[in-house]
């Protein structure tokens, strides 16, 4: 295997390693995944990666996606695959399979990358995907939202966007202070070849079209706000509903505030796709004022009075095919709604909304349940075996086991998390 100590001056590797020790643990069980392309920015992190894991006494494993898009797919992947084994690396090809949409393709692409990536890395144990994003990236995306894209800027450290899948993942991105040049002098030094893909040069593409541009060359752009403070002020309920002083929201800064909304509805409501700005907007807007507020955004519900506001999950969901029955498989992983997460240990057991049962849960669990706000109960899980019904949240069912997914979600995407959890 070809090193990588070619002498003192790796200004690359430097800047890298640094990023690396300040968010990753060394020396734990885990494997330490990173996605590689066959791109220049995604080889040259492999390379840097897999010198830092061998000192970390840490497993690599690297991921490649074959989108399906591109004939010379399968030919990357084994390229990919010839990297991993001269590296000593475990491997796992990975493919986006299917139809693919006639319009949005872009964006369909990435949200198959971050699936794939998710699954794979959290069935194999990684709590943390590496990604080859680069300050290039950062300058072309901004140029890209500015011409009206919703393309999101790269973050150095975020939970996956993915969801269900991606939780408990976090992505790393440690070329962020990196140029796409830089990055290729270094492999170049190295006499490192890469792949370029050819949807790069693509003048149909949002991101070609900045890159031609020379947008690749703006400087540092700013990272969007971490709403920390706001998420530390949240308290949680049984239905992984959340409440927060009113008054929490009026002394944040305006950008900062919309930001934690769109995070806070969006793990209330359990889907994966932040409200439209506009609408957000204007709800941090009434929230920053003295009127009462009755709305929904992203699944979920939001009222405030004077004093307090509360995010729960909107029960009327359920008519556009949120909170589905789901049938649960000893001892898998399943999640319902994406706010909750179950195993079972035994057969026969599924998961539905407790609307309209809620008169068939033992007198007991429905005395704790009067003590939840009425809107707040249409929302929460039943276990159904047999005739028998059971609110997990309300109390422990046997042979279930529950992990409400929301507070932590909420606090992974609000900043909370800042390095790989143990």
């Amino acid at each position: 295997m070809r090193g990588l100590d070619v002498g003192p001056a790796d200004s690359l590797a430097d800047q890298v390693r640094p990023v690396l020790d300040r968010r990753l643990l060394t020396d734990v069980d885990a494997p330490l995944a990173v996605a590689l392309s066959g791109g220049g920015d995604s080889l040259a992190l492999t390379l840097i990666a897999a010198d830092w894991a061998r000192d970390a006494r840490r497993r690599l494993l690297i991921l490649t996606v074959d989108h399906r898009l591109q004939p010379q797919g399968g030919a990357w992947t084994e390229r990919c695959a010839r990297t991993a084994e001269r590296l000593g690396a475990g491997f796992q090809a990975l493919a986006w399979e299917g139809p693919k949409p006639a319009a949005g393709l872009p964006a369909a692409a990435r949200d198959a990358r971050h699936r794939l990536l998710a699954e794979a890395g959290r069935q194999a144990g990684a709590r943390v995907i590496l990604m080859g994003h680069t300050a290039s990236d950062l300058a072309e995306a901004a140029a890209m939202r500015a011409e009206g894209s919703t393309t999101p800027a790269p973050r150095e450290w975020a939970p996956s966007p993915s969801w269900p899948e991606g939780r408990g993942v976090f992505l790393l991105r440690p070329l962020l202070g990196a140029s796409r040049e830089e990055i290729r002098d270094w492999l170049r030094a190295r006499d490192e070849t890469w792949i370029d893909d050819p949807a790069n040069s693509d003048m149909a593409s949002a991101r070609a079209r900045a890159r031609a541009a020379g947008a690749g060359a703006v400087g540092a752009i700013a990272p969007p706000p971490e709403p920390a403070a706001l998420a530390e002020a949240c308290l949680f309920d049984a239905g992984c509903g959340i409440r927060l002083p009113r008054q929490a929201l009026r002394d944040t800064p305006p950008a900062t505030a919309q930001a934690f909304l769109g995070i806070a509805t969006v793990c209330v409501g359990g889907g994966d796709r932040r409200p439209a700005g506009d609408r957000l907007r204007r709800v941090r807007e009434i929230l920053a004022g003295p009127a009462a507020l009755a709305t929904t955004l992203a699944g979920a519900r939001i009222e405030a009075d004077e004093h307090e506001v509360s995010l729960l999950r909107e029960p009327g969901e359920a008519r556009r095919g949120g909170l589905p029955t789901l049938y649960l498989t000893p001892g898998r992983r399943l999640v319902w709604d994406g706010r909750f997460e179950f195993t079972a240990a035994r057969a026969g057991m599924h998961v539905d909304r407790l609307e309209g049962v809620s008169r068939r849960l033992s007198p007991e669990q429905q005395q704790i349940l009067r003590q939840l706000p009425p809107k707040a109960r249409l929302g929460l899980p039943v276990i159904v075996e047999g005739g028998r019904v059971a609110c997990p949240a309300l109390a422990e069912v046997e042979g279930v086991e529950m992990r409400p997914l929301v507070p932590d979600r909420l606090f992974a995407a609000c900043g909370l998390v800042e390095r790989e959890p143990v």
